[in-house]
């Protein structure tokens, strides 16, 4: 997914760059980035974080920095932050998102015979660049941000810093990522993740709206696009991306979590010996259905922290597996023989959960319940980088739905908890699974637990709908016309 930290300073600037974008590191594991503004230009550092965390990686090197603003990234792929030189100045750039149709857009910028691109990511091309090139394309920067944002199908959130020293910030156009904007005596930082802030000495002053655009100094924030109307904030933001401290649109993450498994425990109770929950993001949730289930919480599962990363992470297959497997520690005398419930945010593809199911087994569990606490996945996100599947068959919902009734299913019918559709699913992932039982959240459930309105939220990935859909698009695109012109679009089943 990746996140962002930028900061205007009244003083040196570099000791809260470098410590506000770390704690965005569980965003991504790729690439990192700094770039700080000096008074006479931009240092600027990129550094592989795929084996290595970023701190370790700029400990050093950010000593050797000095300026008053600067933008810092952790990023999914490509490398970050970029300079960049145009008619509208030199400047640097930082984005959280995707562009889901870069190929379309790169096409049509060079059609132009004016556009090219250097940054190659990871063979491809660098989709920042492709951001900073739309943004190239207007008479200002204000202009630039919001032709890109409504020409851009996924989502993006940007830094903008000039040599001016000025700051500029976007939350994308629905907000789907968050934006929020912290202040201390003479400077002002934004970042996506608002726990970085108060060991910084920041206090939130708000968030960026859907769309809005803001220049920072140090001594305040200027709206200079006003914030959209439409919001759709990605809710997986409270299940598992999100870091607990966290707080979107009002509402803490670790608070969500908890509600997350006290709903789980209201509708799907067992008798149980223990609850524990799959170490990080499963922890909350399994504190809130022990609390409300009345069983005693406990760790038959502790993860080494000091060197695993979250698994969903590495493109790898093969590597994901090693980390699943070697991350996790079994603690014996709370498994053998006992009746365990267990708590997961989601299940992506299945095959780390099988390889902890076995695991407890082996240990002497004598039966396994697990509970995860978002909807099934059934649909591959559009909108941010949520994981490395290629596509909707690598998710174990649409496997076991191939399975019972081949390609031409009606994904529809698999999302009533109720239906026996729905049903059927979840009892064939169980068995595979090899669980004593299997309950995943309902969606209402969900949408009370994080306290926002349903339409301010985002849940295509369970319910294949877009709140942020314009001019009534029924085929998932995001930027159409009315009527829909997207004809090669297939329709959310």
């Amino acid at each position: 997914m990746g996140g962002f930290f930028g900061v205007v300073s009244k003083e040196d600037c570099v000791t809260d760059l470098f410590f506000g974008t770390d704690y965005h590191s569980h965003l991504g594991t790729m690439r990192g980035g700094m770039a700080v503004f000096s008074g006479k230009g931009f240092q600027r550092s990129i550094h592989d974080i795929s084996n290595s965390q970023f701190r370790s990686k700029f400990d050093n090197e950010f000593k050797r920095f000095e300026g008053q603003a600067g933008i810092g990234v952790i990023s999914d792929n490509e490398d970050q932050p970029l300079i960049i030189s145009s008619h509208l100045g030199v400047y640097a750039i930082a984005t959280v998102g995707i562009v889901t149709n870069l190929k379309p857009l790169v096409k049509e910028l060079y059609a132009t015979h004016a556009a090219q691109f250097s940054e190659m990511s990871r063979g491809g091309i660098n989709p920042t660049e492709l951001i900073a090139t739309l943004i190239n394309s207007q008479a200002t920067l204000a202009e630039g941000v919001r032709y890109a944002q409504q020409k851009i199908e996924g989502s993006c959130s940007l830094l903008i810093l000039t040599l001016k020293g000025e700051l500029y910030a976007a939350r994308d156009r629905f907000g789907r990522t968050p934006v929020v904007i912290g202040q201390k005596v003479g400077a002002v930082a934004v970042a996506l993740e608002s726990c970085c802030f108060p060991n910084l000495g920041y206090t939130i002053t708000r968030e960026l709206g859907p769309g809005e655009m803001v220049l920072c100094t140090p001594d305040g924030v200027e709206t200079v696009l006003p914030a959209g109307e439409q919001m759709a904030i990605c809710s997986f933001l409270w299940i598992y991306f999100g870091y607990p401290p966290s707080t979107y649109e009002g509402r803490n993450v670790e608070m969500a979590r908890y509600r997350c498994g006290g709903a789980l425990a209201r509708r799907n109770p067992v008798e149980a010996d223990s609850v524990g929950g799959v170490p990080d993001s499963g922890v909350a949730h399994a504190l809130g259905y022990a609390v409300e289930a009345g069983i005693r919480y406990s760790r038959p599962f502790v993860k080494y922290t000091p060197t695993w990363p979250r698994s969903f992470m590495p493109p790898d297959p093969k590597a994901r597996e090693l980390i699943a497997q070697m991350k996790l520690i079994p603690v014996p005398g709370l498994i053998q023989g006992k009746r365990l419930v267990f708590c997961d945010d989601s299940i992506v593809r299945g095959t780390q959960l099988i390889e902890q199911a076995k695991r407890l087994y082996d240990d002497g569990a004598k039966e396994i319940h697990m509970r995860i606490a978002c909807p099934p996945l059934l649909y591959q996100c559009r909108f941010l980088n949520f994981s490395r599947a290629k596509n909707e068959l690598d998710l174990a919902t649409r496997r076991f739905i191939r399975e019972i009734e081949g390609d031409n299913a009606d994904i529809a019918a698999y999302r009533d908890p109720d239906g026996a559709p729905y049903q059927e699913m979840v009892g064939r992932i169980r068995q595979r699974l090899g669980l004593s039982s299997l309950a995943y959240q309902r969606i209402d459930d969900l949408v009370e637990a994080i306290g926002l309105p349903r339409d301010k939220l985002c849940t295509y990935c369970w319910t294949g709908e877009d709140v942020a859909k314009p001019n009534g698009c029924t085929h998932g695109c995001t930027h159409c016309p009315s009527p829909c012109a997207a004809k090669s679009v297939t329709p959310a089943q």
